[in-house]
């Protein structure tokens, strides 16, 4: 991993917030120092190729989530052999598991639980909710939830994320099926379904990511209703609470920010970085180019550094650096440093007219 001070601003690629999209394409040849927006606001560093494989082989298909475990420490799913990939704070390799996972592991929830770390996982084409040890271990599986009566078989049943509530409930969100949440007690007892396809208030077009929101006096669940373009919560028991459909492109995942706001990874090409009231604070790394957002087939000739292709997973460390998964066949996770605000340049005054 290339690593550059901060202080040396002609070599170190930056990421600075931004109200709007720029208005300017950026060149296809950027500047060392790329720089969104304008100040006052967040700044990041972005740290150029992190988390590579020491053999300088790719990654492969980055198309699942990102979580950070105690010591921080980076999990990240890919498609391949290697379906969870355990990274350092600075980019290395730690351990790698998941050769029966091969392609659909897709969302991971990372629990504490009698004091030991353990992974819920939602895998795509085995149709199953996974309980498993950070290290690989697995301990339970739940399969497609025949009790809804929502299916006719398991293969319409293709979750892409799972949550688990204070009480050790379950749920299991069917993003890439029928787009229902189906919630199961602690002891993997099916309960009960919410949700269903459409746009209305609790009805949800592709229910991708669920986060559970305990920023409140009561907890929630926050469900990335992607293809609606919007954030929903729910009570513990499905019930729908409120709304957030503003500013938002298509929202894949969220992370908690240490400040109690919210990122936001919006798969057509940028992150969203929201308050802790919900409301937008700005927008980062924004790609100019609508034809490679949203898009797994980029080749790496056509990344660049300061902008996202199609931001999928997203994680923040107890520090608030975030890393992003962009969903890519060559798989591409970046680290975004955050940096103190530069200070304002004060104007030179002026001399007094007919004086020096």
């Amino acid at each position: 991993m290339r690593h550059v001070a901060i202080t040396a601003f002609l070599l170190a690629p930056m990421i600075r917030a931004q109200e709007t999209p720029p208005t300017t394409p950026v060149p296809t040849t950027p500047p060392a120092l790329v720089m969104l927006g304008s100040a006052p606001g967040p700044i990041y560093q972005w740290m150029s190729d992190w988390g590579r494989l020491q053999d300088g082989k790719e990654l492969g298909s980055t198309h699942g989530c990102l979580v950070v475990d105690k010591d921080g420490n980076l999990l990240a799913n890919t498609d391949t052999e290697h379906a969870v990939i355990t990274f350092s704070p600075d980019g290395k390799v730690l351990r790698s598991w998941g050769k029966e996972f091969h392609g659909g592991l897709h969302g991971m929830c990372l629990r504490t639980e009698d004091g030991q770390e353990v992974l819920y996982l939602a895998h795509i084409r085995r149709h199953e909710i996974v309980k498993a040890t950070i290290d690989g271990k697995v301990l339970w599986t739940i399969g497609w939830p025949q009790a809804s009566g929502v299916y006719e078989n398991e293969g319409q049943y293709n979750p892409t994320a799972v949550a688990v509530g204070p009480d050790g409930r379950i749920f299991a969100a069917d993003g890439y099926g029928k787009s229902w949440i189906h919630i199961f007690d602690k002891d993997r007892n099916y309960k009960k379904s919410f949700g269903g396809p459409g746009n209305g208030p609790g009805k949800m077009q592709t229910p991708h990511g669920v986060w559970l929101d305990t920023r409140g006096k009561e907890p929630l669940l926050l469900v990335c209703d992607r293809e609606n373009h919007r954030l929903q919560w729910f009570t513990m028991d499905g019930d729908h609470v409120r709304t957030m459909d503003k500013d938002l492109r298509r929202p894949c995942n969220v992370a908690p920010l240490p400040n109690g706001g919210l990122v936001v990874a919006d798969l057509a090409g940028r992150i969203t970085v929201l308050d802790k009231d919900d409301k937008l604070v700005c927008h980062l790394g924004d790609n100019p180019d609508e034809k490679l957002r949203a898009q797994h087939g980029v080749p790496r000739a056509q990344w660049q550094d300061g902008v996202f292709l199609s931001p999928h997973g997203i994680a923040v460390d107890k520090a608030g650096a975030i890393y992003v998964q962009d969903w890519n066949f060559l798989g591409r996770i970046s680290k975004l440093v955050p940096v103190a605000a530069m200070a304002p340049v004060a104007p030179k005054a002026l001399p007094p007219a007919g004086g020096k």
